[in-house]
């Protein structure tokens, strides 16, 4: 088929669809990419053809996110997409990080699901249909493509991007409110409306973290599938890939994560710790204090005499003790106090959150319903 005509025809499958059957969903896929020149073509191609083949499942679009590459990624998809009538480009002028490039995805989309991709298909496409099908099945508004939940996979993966990986998960489940395996990946399909819906503001890799403990807090349903990821597939013998993961900045964005889910517990977890070397250290002053009181009966028959001289004896014996012992209370009473705070600000900025959607939900109903009379 020629390139006019490969046009023409999705394009005549594009305006087409009004005919088809109406209980078929739009399904947007979106790809973000910054300087992948070097696979855009052939791995859009791949996706494509997939997406072809499962028209009988769902209709679909597919967003390429070229988020400010210095490379010609942006080219190439470009003329990938003149090709492809449902296919579309979306720039950025420079490079605003994944957050903001999957947020302008997001409002773009127009699809009833949307399916979010790395575009070096480490994650193969065969599992957008099994999200898809998951999703459908189980009535969910999030599915989450997990290769650490049993029945997944990790493959050709550098130890040191799977190690940080492995355990930012496993930080953000034991801080998560809900029983997840993997948090921080990026493939996942979404109900349309209920993403839309969400006012999402991270900039960085945390969009994810921020999508599930928004969605949570709405009381969505989030589920699990098994999947691989391989960052060699092919298992081509010339594959050579590095992680491109600026690690210092991952790693602040998963505590940051963390603090979202459940911020008290990097305030009252330290200060319980230093309550309980206050009490160790005050434990000590103690046992000594009265351990010397036999050794000063010379000073007198007064006993707060001899308990003052007792005290200062064990102060010669450790000052240490007594300066960790303030120091460790005066630390542990702070900590637990921002502890509590966090705790109560918290839950302020969860009413707000609910309030804010639902203003916004009235809002947008109510500009719908404007439009409406006026077509």
């Amino acid at each position: 088929m020629t390139t006019a005509e490969s046009l023409s025809y999705d394009r005549s499958r594009n305006v087409n669809r009004k005919d088809e059957a109406t209980n078929i969903p739009l399904l947007s896929v979106i790809v973000p990419g910054y300087n992948e020149a070097e696979i855009i073509e052939k791995n859009l191609e791949i996706l494509h053809q997939y997406l072809c083949i499962n028209e009988y499942r769902f209709h679909w679009e597919l967003l390429v996110i070229n988020d400010g590459s210095t490379d010609n990624t942006g080219e190439l998809a470009e003329r990938f997409a003149g090709h492809h009538a449902n296919v579309r480009v979306l720039h950025h002028a420079v490079n605003f990080n994944l957050g903001q490039a999957l947020r302008y995805a997001f409002n773009e989309s127009q699809g009833a699901y949307v399916v979010t991709l790395d575009i070096d298909l480490s994650y193969a496409p065969e599992h957008i249909g099994a999200m898809f099908d998951a999703i459908v099945r189980e009535h969910a508004k999030i599915v989450i493509a997990s290769p650490y939940m049993e029945g997944g996979k990790v493959a050709n993966v550098p130890r040191i991007r799977k190690f940080l990986s492995i355990n930012a998960n496993r930080f953000l489940s034991a801080t998560s409110e809900e029983d997840l395996a993997t948090l921080t990946g990026m493939v996942r399909i979404y109900d349309g409306t209920f993403l839309r819906n969400l006012s999402l503001r991270s900039m960085d890799v945390s969009i994810h973290a921020e999508i599930l403990y928004k969605a949570i807090l709405l009381g969505a349903r989030i589920i699990e599938i098994p999947a691989t990821l391989d960052w060699n597939p092919t298992n081509d013998q010339n594959f050579n890939r590095s992680s491109s993961m600026k690690i210092r900045k991952s790693i602040f964005a998963y505590l940051f994560s963390g603090f979202m889910f459940k911020p008290f517990i990097f305030f009252i977890l330290p200060g319980l710790l230093f309550l309980l070397l206050s009490f160790y250290s005050t434990f000590w002053v103690f046992a000594h204090t009265f351990r010397n009181l036999p050794l000063v009966q010379h000073l007198g028959n007064s006993y707060a005499t001899r308990l003052s001289a007792a005290v200062a004896e064990a102060f010669q014996q450790a000052p240490h003790t007594f300066i960790i012992a303030g120091i460790a209370l005066m630390l542990a009473i702070q900590l637990v106090s921002l502890g509590v705070l966090s705790m109560q600000n918290k839950r302020y900025f969860e009413e707000l959150f609910y309030l804010g959607t639902d203003i916004y939900k009235a809002n947008k109903h109510a500009k719908s319903n404007h439009g409406s009379k006026y077509n």
